[in-house]
């Protein structure tokens, strides 16, 4: 294709997602009903449940706020040629094409995330702040912005350079190789993520002697789940949202529970939300959706070969030549529909396992526990108790609360 056409397509494919996420917001906020649902009233009250609608309006309403914006940032950029213009100022310093694509997304990134900064700080120490949710001091937001950034360029870099250093040295079989490697990194953060990655924004203390510990060491053995140990992060240092999950592949398994998780629940609900997650483990969830990702990683780079050598894609993007950085933009875009779907497919996936975890907690534990674990983690976090069909059709990687109730039932 001319590159105009191809700039024609991207241009389409970023307007129809964009007004279609837009609209399934618009259809999720207006699904809100005012109505209590029975199997929650004990745990809501009138107030706390317009406090839940409040925030779901302010929420979505910001959403369409920061949406408009990127979308207004990224057509400008394709419109005017801004990506093409960028490789243009910086092509004369850089000869090497790896420092030339490093210093490029490096640029693009960062300056995308300072433009979002101030929305980013409106919806934590605003909208968070108001309903009670925000425990993030300016300097904890300051430090996970920088930590960030260094992660972002060591991690990142890495695996950029070696994508253009291989697809630069092997040619159209890069993919192959690559995928490999991608599969070999997700194996290991997989594995390391608690005890690498997490440390650097949280701290990690093992759990205290006691009831609770007592009992998950009971329930695991009850199952022969491999417990390796139990931490409690300190989540309450950003949030009061609650959050619980493991980590590891292999005999070893470690359990992370949020410090406010704790907090605000009784153990029996405690042992059957890792009943859950256990449950996710004896499914061998994990290992299928690890296989799953890996599979469609070589199916995105077998795509990426056929498209990333073609100098229309950079000259479509604004370029003078062939560009790797500028193809790769080029083909996130063309490629969003098919891994839109995919996503979709990934979902339903997901809404799958998580009702069969549900079913192993309830079988091996206590469903009623389970239950009143979800009731207080909806009403605790504010969630939407209506959301729309449609939007947990493409949005929804969880079964939205009452349909979980009703099959623990």
């Amino acid at each position: 294709m001319k590159p105009e056409t191809i700039l024609s397509v991207i241009l389409c494919i970023s307007v129809v997602i964009y007004l279609f996420d837009q609209l399934l917001d618009y259809l999720n906020l207006k699904a809100q009903r005012k109505d209590i649902p029975i199997v929650v009233e004990g745990f809501y009250n009138k107030e706390k449940y317009q406090k839940s609608l409040d925030y779901q309006k302010d929420q979505t309403h910001f959403s369409f706020i920061i949406a408009a914006f990127s979308f207004l940032l990224s057509l400008g950029m394709l419109v005017f040629g801004g990506f093409g213009w960028v490789d243009s100022v910086l092509r004369p310093f850089f000869t090497n094409e790896i420092i030339l694509a490093l210093i490029f997304f490096g640029s693009i990134i960062i300056t995308s995330d300072i433009l979002t900064i101030p929305f980013q700080w409106y919806g934590t120490f605003v909208i968070e702040e108001k309903y009670g949710f925000n425990k993030t001091t300016v300097k904890t937001f300051i430090a996970d912005k920088l930590k960030g950034y260094l992660l972002g360029a060591l991690v990142g870099s890495a695996l950029l350079s070696v994508l253009i250093y291989l697809i630069n040295s092997i040619g159209p079989n890069f993919w192959i190789w690559f995928a490999l490697l991608s599969a070999a990194f997700t194996f290991c953060m997989s594995m390391f993520y608690a005890s690498l990655i997490l440390p650097l924004f949280n701290k990690l203390t093992p759990l205290a002697d006691g009831e609770l510990k007592t009992a998950i060491e009971t329930f695991a053995q009850k199952v022969n789940f491999p417990l390796d140990n139990v931490f409690v992060m300190d989540g309450s240092k950003r949030s009061a949202k609650a959050n619980a999950f493991f980590s590891g592949i292999g005999k070893k398994k470690k359990i992370v529970l949020y410090d406010t998780l704790i907090t605000n629940h009784a153990t029996e609900e405690l042992v059957a939300v890792l009943a859950h997650e256990v449950g996710h483990f004896k499914k061998k969830h994990i290992i299928w959706s690890y296989l799953i990702s890996i599979m469609q990683i070589f199916i995105l780079l077998f795509i990426l070969s056929k498209m990333v050598f073609h100098e229309n894609l950079s000259i479509a993007l604004g370029g003078s030549q062939q560009a790797i950085h500028l193809n790769l933009i080029a083909f996130t875009i063309l490629f969003s529909p098919i891994s839109a779907i995919t996503g979709l497919f990934m979902s339903m996936l997901s809404r799958k396992n998580e009702f069969e975890a549900d079913a192993y907690a309830k079988e091996t534990f206590n469903g009623n526990a389970l239950s009143n674990a979800l009731k207080r983690l909806s009403v605790d976090s504010l969630s939407n108790l209506y959301p729309h069909p449609a939007y947990v059709f493409f949005h929804y990687s969880h079964p939205p609360l009452l349909k979980r109730l009703n099959a623990l039932k």
